[in-house]
């Protein structure tokens, strides 16, 4: 990743710099993953952490970073998901992320993408509920 100039008081404002400061194919995928997602979840939030954009609800759902070759999409929790598409192609060995590599001229299955982000949703929802209980369990 590389180091940004990206200015902006908010972080919607940081990431549409961040995607016009890449410009070109990546510029282009950043921006079409960020809108597959909020078209996937019309509440999800969107944060800027580690100088990346990060797309959250009750807890990380993805982020989104450019590099070189590749725009990388790493969901948070992907290992704990399902991907019947088999998106998911990069940092598979670990125990928590997974992540996919978009290249230049790469066709986005978007249908499938939705569903992962989909799924990313209802798996932080539940964890956020499972917390509510053990709390509500202590008192």
């Amino acid at each position: 990743m590389n180091k940004s100039t990206t200015k902006g008081n908010t972080p919607a404002q940081k990431i549409a710099a961040r995607i016009k400061e890449v410009g070109g194919w990546r510029g282009a995928t950043l921006s079409r993953l960020r809108a597959v997602i909020k078209e996937a979840d019309p509440g999800v939030v969107e944060e800027w952490k580690w100088n990346i954009p990060v797309w959250s609800h009750d807890g990380i759902i993805c982020t989104g970073e450019t590099y070189k070759q590749v725009v990388k999409m790493t969901f948070a929790h992907g290992a704990a998901l399902t991907d019947p598409s088999g998106l998911f192609n990069s940092s598979l060995n670990g125990n928590t992320r997974r992540a996919i590599d978009f290249r230049e001229g790469e066709k986005i299955n978007e249908k499938a993408l939705k569903t992962l982000i989909r799924a990313a949703v209802a798996l932080n929802a539940s964890k956020t509920r499972s917390k509510r209980v053990v709390r509500r369990a202590e008192l």
